[in-house]
């Protein structure tokens, strides 16, 4: 199949649900208010492209490429960032709906999340050395054998994790955040 080439165009308003968009590049597009939810986007390369107010709900993005990618008021419910292309992987999310996301085994060093919500969202074995999640929801994130060395949790709500199964060197916690740290003891503080 042969690849469809895109470069600085911005795409508005469309309805992509269920639709099969294989094999594209994108270079220096905007995507605004575009519907993608169980979209096949297999096969793509967006590089320096922005996706606002888009929803991206159980879309499959097996062999993509994101390279920096940013993503502002999104919906990403159950996206597997694990399928896409490690090759040059570059993602920042502010204010996106990321519950029951996975990013499984993910180089994501410097990732920002902001404002997002992350519930159930599934960091196994990835690369989060000096990620910061300001202002996330993490309630029932999965953090195991994770990299988070200089991580930044300091304004993170419900984050647990195991510090003997994670790299946490240098990581940044509130003391709210800090307690998440001691949750697998079963103890009461206060």
């Amino acid at each position: 199949m042969e690849t469809i080439f895109h470069e600085d165009k911005e795409f508005k308003n469309i309805d992509y649900s269920e639709k099969d968009l294989r094999n594209r590049k994108f270079i220096n597009c905007n995507f605004l208010n575009c519907n993608f939810t169980k979209s096949d986007l297999s096969n793509n390369d967006f590089s320096d492209c922005s996706f606002n107010d888009c929803n991206f709900s159980m879309a499959k993005l097996s062999n993509s490429g994101l390279k920096n990618a940013g993503f502002t008021n999104c919906k990403l419910i159950g996206v597997s960032f694990n399928e896409c292309s490690s090759f040059l992987f570059s993602v920042n999310f502010r204010s996106c709906n990321l519950d029951y996301t996975s990013f499984l085994k993910i180089a994501m060093k410097k990732t920002r999340f902001v404002d997002c919500s992350l519930k159930e969202a599934d960091f196994t074995e990835a690369d989060l050395t000096m990620a910061v999640f300001d202002k996330c929801n993490l309630y029932n994130a999965v953090f195991f054998h994770t990299l988070l060395e200089k991580t930044d949790f300091r304004t993170a709500i419900n984050i647990i994790l195991d510090p003997e199964r994670n790299r946490i060197k240098k990581a940044r916690f509130s003391p709210e955040g800090a307690l998440g740290l001691l949750a697998k003891y079963n103890i009461e503080i206060g």
